[in-house]
C-alpha cells in the first residue's frame, strides 16, 4: 500500500496511532495538529525512526484559510493526497444542553462539522476524476455518540457527529463514480485524552465487552477502509465500540 495520507488531529490518540500504522504500510503521512507541536513532531520522529516518511503540519481545522494552506503544503511537499482521515475533533463543553454556552457550541461545530466539510472539499478537488484526479479514499472519524445521544454529557458533540454520519453517506454517493470512496468509523468508549478524568472507569463496565477500546483498534479499522481490501465499500459506517 502506497500513497500520501493526510490525517487531521494526528498528534495524539486515534490520529497518532493511525499515522504510525499507515507509515508502516507504506504511506507518506502528513500529520496535522493545532497546538501540540511536540507531540506531532514526536509522532513524525517515530515514523522516521522506522524508515517511514512523515511531516507535521500545523493548522486549525476551524479555519478555512488554515485548511486551504494545509492541503497546499501537502501538494508542494508530496503532491495531492491519495487519502484523507478527517479526525480532528473537540468536545468543547461537558454538561446539559440548558447549560450550554453559545461560543462553545459554535467552536465544536466549526471543527467537527465545518472542518470536516472543508477538508473533504479540498480532498475531492484533488482526488476526483471529474477534476483530473486519480481517485482516493476518505475516512471520517465519527462517534457512537451520534446514536447514543449522550444526554447530560454532550448532546451537542453527539449532534455534530450525527452531521458527520449524514455527510459521509451523502458525499459517498456524490463522488462514487469519480473514483473516491467515502466511509466513516464510529468509535465507542476509547482510551484517549479526549476523555475527562474518571469517565473511562465509570463507563467501561457498561460496555458489553467490559472494557474501553484502544486507539490502535480504531486505527486498524480506518486503515482497512482506506485499503484496497475495502475497494467495494463506500458510504459505510464501521462501528468500533465493543458492542456499546
Amino acid at each position: 500500500m502506497t500513497g500520501t495520507l493526510l490525517i487531521t488531529g494526528g498528534a495524539s490518540g486515534i490520529g497518532a496511532e493511525t499515522a504510525r500504522r499507515a507509515a508502516k504500510r507504506g504511506y507518506k503521512v502528513a500529520i496535522n495538529y493545532r497546538t501540540r507541536d511536540a507531540q506531532a513532531m514526536g509522532v513524525a520522529a517515530d515514523i522516521a525512526a522506522h524508515d517511514g516518511e512523515a511531516i507535521a503540519l500545523p493548522g486549525d481545522m476551524a479555519s478555512e484559510a488554515d485548511i486551504v494552506r494545509l492541503f497546499a503544503t501537502v501538494d508542494r511537499e508530496w503532491g495531492p493526497p491519495d487519502a484523507l482521515v478527517n479526525n480532528a475533533g473537540i468536545v468543547s463543553a461537558y454538561g446539559r444542553v440548558d447549560a450550554l454556552d453559545g461560543a462553545a457550541l459554535a467552536a465544536g461545530l466549526a471543527v467537527n462539522v465545518a472542518g470536516y466539510f472543508l477538508c473533504a472539499r479540498e480532498a475531492v478537488r484533488r482526488m476526483s476524476t471529474r477534476h483530473g484526479g486519480r481517485g482516493g479514499a476518505i475516512v471520517n472519524v465519527s462517534s457512537r455518540a451520534a446514536t447514543v445521544g449522550m444526554p447530560n454529557e454532550y448532546v451537542h458533540y453527539a449532534a455534530s457527529k450525527g452531521a458527520v454520519d449524514s455527510m459521509t453517506r451523502g458525499l459517498a454517493l456524490e463522488v462514487a463514480a469519480e473514483g473516491i470512496r467515502v466511509n466513516a468509523v464510529s468509535p465507542g468508549l476509547i482510551d484517549t485524552d479526549i476523555q475527562p478524568p474518571g469517565r473511562l472507569a465509570r463507563l467501561a463496565p457498561t460496555v458489553p465487552m467490559g472494557r474501553a477500546g484502544h486507539p490502535e483498534e480504531v486505527a486498524e479499522a480506518i486503515l482497512w477502509l482506506l485499503s484496497p481490501a475495502a475497494s467495494y465499500v463506500t458510504g459505510a459506517n464501521l462501528t468500533v465500540s465493543g458492542g456499546r
